[in-house]
C-alpha cells in the first residue's frame, strides 16, 4: 500500500469488545491513517507474540484434556518421568537432559506453596516460574535456593499479607496465571529411578491447605478460548483477540501504559474482542501489514545479528527489570526457544550456521565442533550440545536414538590425541570408531544448541567463547 494513500486515506474502525466475564459488547471507534494502523498492529504484534504462544502451550498442558500434551489441571503437578523425545511436540527447542514436571499456577484466589524435598548435592534441580508476559521473575533450585529443600510461596499481583510461619521465601508475580517449569537432572538412563524418586517428593498446594484454614472463595472459572496452531499465530489477526483474553490477567505495569493506551486505537484492552468481519477490507489490510512487516523487517534483523553472534541467548531471556521492556528480544525468545532460562540459570550458545556464515544443513554437508583441552564449556553443573531439525526446531529422530551430547557423557568419549575433544555433526554415522561422539542431524537444515546449566563466570563475562561449528570439505 503506498505510504501516500495511506497518509492521505482516514478510516472509521469499528470493533466489537466484550468482556470475557461476561460484559455487554460495546462499541470503539478511532480515526487513523493506515499507516499509522499498520505502525500500531505491528508494534501491538510485536508485544503479543510470546504471551500468545505461551498461552497456547499453557492451553495444551493445563485446559484441554484431549490433547496428547495435556499435563494436569491448574494447580496440581505433573511428573514427567522420561527425557523429551521428537514425540513431544507441543514445545518448541525443549531440553532432553533434565526430566520435567510442570505445573500451571491460578493465583487469583490465594497463593500456591511448592515444597521441595532436599536433593543430594550433585543433582542439578531447578524450578524456572514464568509470568504471563513469558518473563522468567524468579527460580527456586540448586543455584538461587540450595538442595536442602524447602517450602515457598507463589503469590499472585493482588494478594496482600505476611509471610506465613513455615515459608522459606516468597515469590511475587505479576500476572495472575504462572508457568512453573521444574528440571531434575538425569545423569544416565539407569539414573531415572532417582530422578522418579526426586520428583515424588515435588508437592503444590494452596495456602490455606498449607495453613490448614479455610479456603479462600474461588475464583470464577476461566472460559477459555481456543487457541492458534504455531502456523496461524504467525499470520492470523486474532493474534490480537488471544492477546486481549491474556491481557485479564496481567495488571498493566505502570511502564506500559502509554503503550496500552496506543494500542487500543486499534481495540486491543483486556477482556476487548475485536471482530475483523467488521473491519473494512483496507483497515484490515494495514493490520496484516504490521504483522507480516514483522516478520520480514524486525524479526529478520533480529534473527540476523543472532546469527552473527550481536545478540546472544543470554540477552533474551530474564525478568521485565532485565530485558528492559525490549519486546522484540522477549518476542524472539519465544520463537527460538520459548521458556529458556536466564542467562545466570543456563546460557545458551546457538549454532544456526558453520564458520563461514552458511546456515547449517546436513542434507548432503558434515560439520566438526572442536573444543582445545581445557576448553569445555565451563558450569557448575552441566552441558549439552542439543540438535533440532528445521523449521519445527523439534528433536531429531535418528537410528540411535541421541538427542543430544552431554557432560555426563564424558567417560564415554574418544578424546583426540592431544586432549581435545571433536564431535561429529552430521546426518549418518562417521563410522563406528567415532559413533561415540556423533551428534545424529537430520537430512535438512537444522539447528543446534549448546547448553550450558548454572554457567560459571567465563562464560557469562564472555572470557570463555564456544567454538565455531565447522563445514568438514
Amino acid at each position: 500500500m503506498k505510504k501516500a494513500f495511506s497518509l492521505l486515506l482516514i478510516v472509521l474502525i469499528s470493533f466489537s469488545c466484550t468482556e470475557n466475564k461476561g460484559k455487554k459488547e460495546t462499541m470503539v471507534s478511532s480515526e487513523l491513517p493506515l499507516d499509522s494502523i499498520t505502525a500500531i498492529a505491528k508494534e501491538a504484534y510485536i508485544y503479543a507474540y510470546p504471551l500468545m504462544d505461551m498461552y497456547r502451550i499453557e492451553y495444551a498442558y493445563f485446559v484441554n484434556t484431549s490433547d496428547p500434551e495435556y499435563k494436569a489441571p491448574w494447580n496440581q503437578i505433573k511428573n514427567i518421568p522420561k527425557v523429551f523425545t521428537p514425540e513431544d511436540k507441543a514445545v518448541q527447542t525443549p531440553n532432553s537432559d533434565t526430566p520435567y514436571s510442570m505445573a500451571g499456577l491460578d493465583l487469583r484466589s490465594e497463593p500456591m506453596v511448592l515444597t521441595i524435598p532436599k536433593i543430594e548435592k550433585d543433582r542439578y534441580f531447578s524450578v524456572q516460574l514464568v509470568d504471563s508476559y513469558s518473563f522468567n521473575f524468579d527460580y527456586i533450585g540448586s543455584r538461587t535456593t540450595g538442595n536442602n529443600g524447602g517450602v515457598f510461596m507463589v503469590a499472585g499481583p493482588n494478594w496482600q499479607g505476611e509471610t506465613p510461619d513455615g515459608i522459606t521465601k516468597v515469590f511475587r508475580s505479576e500476572t495472575e496465571l504462572v508457568l512453573a517449569i521444574y528440571r531434575t537432572q538425569l545423569f544416565d538412563p539407569s539414573d531415572i529411578d532417582k530422578v522418579i524418586a526426586v520428583q515424588n517428593g515435588y508437592k503444590i498446594e494452596p495456602l490455606s491447605s498449607f495453613l490448614g484454614t479455610p479456603a479462600p472463595e474461588a475464583a470464577p472459572v476461566i472460559n477459555f478460548i481456543k487457541p492458534l496452531a504455531p502456523v496461524e499465530q504467525k499470520a492470523s489477526l486474532e493474534a490480537f483477540n488471544i492477546l486481549n483474553f491474556v491481557l485479564q490477567y496481567c495488571p498493566t505495569d505502570p511502564s506500559e501504559k502509554e503503550l496500552m493506551a496506543r494500542f487500543a486505537k486499534i481495540g486491543i484492552g483486556a477482556g476487548k474482542t475485536i471482530d475483523f468481519t467488521k473491519l473494512s477490507p483496507e483497515v484490515k489490510a494495514a493490520m496484516e501489514e504490521g504483522i507480516k512487516e514483522v516478520w520480514t523487517v524486525d524479526f529478520a534483523a533480529f534473527l540476523k545479528k543472532i546469527e552473527a553472534g550481536e545478540i546472544t541467548s543470554g540477552q533474551i531471556f530474564g525478568t521485565r527489570e532485565f530485558l528492559k521492556n525490549n519486546y522484540l528480544y522477549r518476542m524472539g525468545a519465544a520463537v527460538l526457544g520459548i521458556f529458556g532460562n536466564s542467562a545466570n540459570e543456563a546460557f545458551y550458545p546457538i549454532y544456526t550456521a558453520d564458520e563461514s556464515g552458511e546456515l547449517l544443513d546436513a542434507t548432503t554437508n558434515k560439520y566438526t565442533l572442536h573444543f582445545d583441552k581445557g576448553e569445555l564449556p565451563p558450569v557448575n553443573a552441566f552441558w549439552s550440545l542439543t540438535m533440532y531439525e528445521l523449521p519445527s526446531s523439534l528433536l531429531v529422530a535418528n537410528p540411535i536414538n541421541r538427542y543430544l551430547l552431554n557432560s555426563p557423557m564424558l567417560p564415554d568419549f574418544k578424546f583426540d590425541k592431544d586432549g581435545g575433544l571433536t564431535f561429529y555433526v552430521q546426518n549418518e554415522s562417521p563410522g563406528k570408531d567415532k559413533e561415540s561422539n556423533w551428534l545424529p542431524a537430520p537430512k535438512g537444515p537444522f539447528r543446534a544448541v549448546l547448553r550450558l546449566y548454572w554457567p560459571k563466570e567465563a562464560a557469562l563475562d564472555g572470557s570463555w567463547k564456544n567454538p565455531p561449528m565447522q563445514l568438514v570439505k
